[in-house]
């Protein structure tokens, strides 16, 4: 071949290697684009890092379905919670003071609660026990209220006593003899009726009179 047609040759081997580049740069950018079976990678899933489902898709499939697919009920407590704006209910006002009563430790020392007698030692003794008034009770009445043990007071033949309801009618003392008094007592034992007394130099009882309020 001549000349000439070694350089018509030349030019055509150029573009047909040009076209076999461009051919294998479309393949190779075909394959980069797709997967290795071909398929398309968008189609396959999601990227490192991307959720599958959505927030309202994941809780609805963990809540918990009544039987019959019903709306399980609110919980009693949530109901009854106050709102943003609800106020606490004021507390009871605590109670006015109370009129002031005598300490449990404080003995009247002219005061006793009469329960019964004895007539040990040749002598008429009263079995009594001290105490103190205390705080008005709901129904107005005052307690006498005892304190310790039951002791013994001797009580004069002559004393003067007086006496009303229950020993006697009525709610005014009257004077009664120290066999009236012996004699109630007898028949009405432990009692407990309130007296004010007053002894002499021998420490006998001289005075004796019922108080208004019994124990």
């Amino acid at each position: 071949m001549g000349a000439s047609g070694k350089a018509v040759q030349g030019p055509r081997r150029l573009r047909r290697q040009a076209a076999a580049a461009l051919a294998l740069c479309g393949a190779l950018t075909l394959t980069a684009c797709n997967g290795d079976d071909g398929s398309d990678a968008g189609a396959a899933g999601p990227g490192p890092g991307a959720s599958t489902s959505s927030p309202s898709a994941t809780a609805s499939a963990s809540a918990p379905s009544a039987p019959g697919g019903a709306t399980p009920a609110a919980s009693p407590a949530s109901s009854k919670k106050p709102g943003p704006g609800a106020t606490a209910p004021d507390k009871p006002k605590p109670p006015a003071p109370g009129p002031a009563c005598a300490s449990k430790d404080a003995v009247s020392p002219n005061e006793i609660a009469v329960y019964r007698y004895t007539p040990e030692g040749g002598q008429y003794s009263l079995i009594v026990k001290h105490g103190h008034w205390g705080c008005p009770a709901a129904g107005g009445a005052t307690p006498f209220v005892t304190v310790g043990e039951e002791t013994w007071i001797p009580i004069a033949d002559d004393a003067k006593i007086g006496a009303h309801a229950p020993i006697l009618s009525g709610s005014t003392n009257k004077p009664i003899t120290m066999h009236e008094l012996t004699s109630w007592l007898e028949t009405h034992p432990n009692k407990g009726l309130v007296f004010h007394y007053s002894v002499n130099k021998a420490g006998v009882i001289d005075t004796l009179g019922q108080e208004e309020y019994t124990v």
